[in-house]
């Protein structure tokens, strides 16, 4: 379990107009970033503006960390989060269908650690195993901290993650350290812009079918 003190806004802004979006099945992914805190808000801000895209949401045990089940549930209008983690008595293949389930897949907040492990191809967890076989667009969002994003390794992370077709990686943007409390660039792109970046991907991928 890898839980992450990451550059971030206190609290990001909440915009009063959304970008288009036209996918009906959002999967969420959110990682131990600090940034997990804000979820439920941004959960509740998907639900406001995109009420006919049916959202799941899956949350790392890290994320669970600086958020609950309970307070994603809610703000999201669904049922409880699925835990990132392979269940002791599975009933159903969760990795192929978090796979083939969604149309769009955004991992917001998205650690240095989990970046790693995605572009390694690792596939030790469910959300990860399925992000490696989705044919669905993916965007990712960084949220690093102090120095991190000039960090080689993660740099060729990313690089790595460039070469996937349905793969969009989103570069952090200033914020304040929790850590520090110097300004630096680290937080993850706000979700607007995310949810943006998802859209292009995602009629890219709809115009080369």
């Amino acid at each position: 379990m890898t839980t992450q003190n990451t550059t971030q806004h206190t609290q990001p802004t909440l915009p009063t107009d959304a970008p288009a979006f036209h996918a009906k099945r959002l999967l969420y992914v959110a990682t131990g970033g600090i940034q997990a805190m804000f979820l439920p808000m941004w959960l509740n801000w998907l639900r406001t503006h995109y009420p006919d895209t049916d959202v799941r949401c899956v949350v790392t045990p890290s994320a669970l960390r600086f958020t609950t089940p309970t307070a994603i549930a809610t703000s999201g209008g669904m049922g409880r989060p699925v835990t990132d983690a392979w269940p002791e008595q599975p009933d159903s293949a969760l990795h192929v269908e978090l796979a083939e389930w969604p149309d769009a897949v955004l991992v917001h907040p998205a650690t240095f650690h989990f970046v790693a492990r995605l572009s390694l191809g690792l596939a030790d967890t469910p959300a990860l195993l399925a992000l490696q076989c989705t044919s669905a667009p993916i965007v990712v969002c960084p949220a690093l901290p102090p120095g991190g994003h000039r960090s080689p390794a993660h740099r060729r992370h990313v690089d790595e993650l460039a070469q996937r077709p349905n793969v969009t990686v989103l570069p952090p943007i200033p914020g304040v350290s929790m850590s520090t409390g110097r300004q630096g660039i680290g937080t993850a792109a706000l979700l607007p812009d995310a949810i943006a970046a998802l859209e292009d991907a995602r009629a890219w991928t709809e115009a080369g079918r």
